[in-house]
């Protein structure tokens, strides 16, 4: 049987972000994945306009269907907007005995709208992060998680990402690309050495989805068997060159997004 991924989210109605960057992304590097819806939103390039979440029941027969007929070996998560879906999907998890799980934790959209109510925060800290392989935040999630600002050097992102880990992760990933400067650097923190992966910031408006086909792109890397730092490095460099890619869209009025299929899906 074909190792699968699955990806856990909300779908995007502008194809953007979500569940839809997810498939996007495992199509191109050439994985098969499943999912599990757990909100829709009506959303477009400039913002979220509403949230409709799926019934934890609904979240829970998605489980069953796909993990018992599926041979799931990484799991992407992203965004629970809600602490009746983080429990769902905690019991899920647990029941099926998930593995390689990837949590991407998803608080705010590209264009700011919030997607995780407040009261969901402590349940995301204690439910889903101590499952996680690798957790993947972004500058402005790793604050919301260790209560503190935004860090604003690889030092305060180091010791943000310690924190993260100190909630029960194995791994950290903590971007830097809300940051200043001509150098977009990553943190990845776990056992052992601080590995830092940087690239060129790319100058365009067609950032929408980047997480979500980051932490895709790690769960994919994962699929093929590869170690976590090297999925790292992999699911960097294809986020990248979509990003670069995607400076020849023009897509929507806002905050376009990337170009998931720059090599017309032959990346694997």
């Amino acid at each position: 049987m074909i190792a699968v991924a699955v990806t856990i989210a909300g779908s995007d109605s502008s194809g953007g972000a979500g569940i839809q960057a997810d498939l996007k992304t495992f199509a191109a590097l050439g994985i098969y994945a499943g999912s599990i819806i757990t909100a829709l939103t009506a959303q477009n390039t400039k913002g979220v306009s509403a949230v409709h979440d799926v019934p934890p029941a609904f979240i829970a027969a998605q489980f069953d269907a796909v993990f018992s007929d599926l041979d799931i070996a990484a799991v992407k998560i992203g965004m629970l907007s809600q602490a009746a879906t983080i429990n769902a999907v905690a019991k899920g998890l647990a029941q099926h005995r998930a593995r390689n799980i990837v949590v991407d934790p998803v608080m705010v959209a590209t264009s700011g709208d919030r997607l995780l109510t407040a009261d969901a925060v402590d349940l995301l800290r204690g439910q889903l992060i101590p499952r996680a392989l690798v957790v993947t935040p972004n500058l402005p999630e790793a604050a919301a998680l260790t209560g503190t600002s935004l860090a604003r050097n690889e030092q305060e992102m180091e010791i943000q990402a310690r924190e993260i880990l100190a909630l029960g992760a194995r791994n950290v990933f903590i971007k830097g690309g809300h940051g200043d400067g001509g150098e977009s650097a990553d943190l990845l923190i776990g056992e052992g050495d601080v590995i830092r992966y940087s690239a060129a910031r790319i100058a365009t408006r067609n950032l929408h989805g980047t997480g979500c086909t980051l932490s895709s792109a790690i769960a994919a890397g994962l699929v093929k068997g590869l170690d976590l730092k090297e999925a790292v490095r992999q699911a960097k460099d294809y986020v990248t060159a979509a990003i670069a890619a995607s400076r020849t869209f023009n897509i929507g009025g806002g905050r376009g997004p990337l170009q998931h299929f720059f090599k017309s899906g032959r990346e694997a």
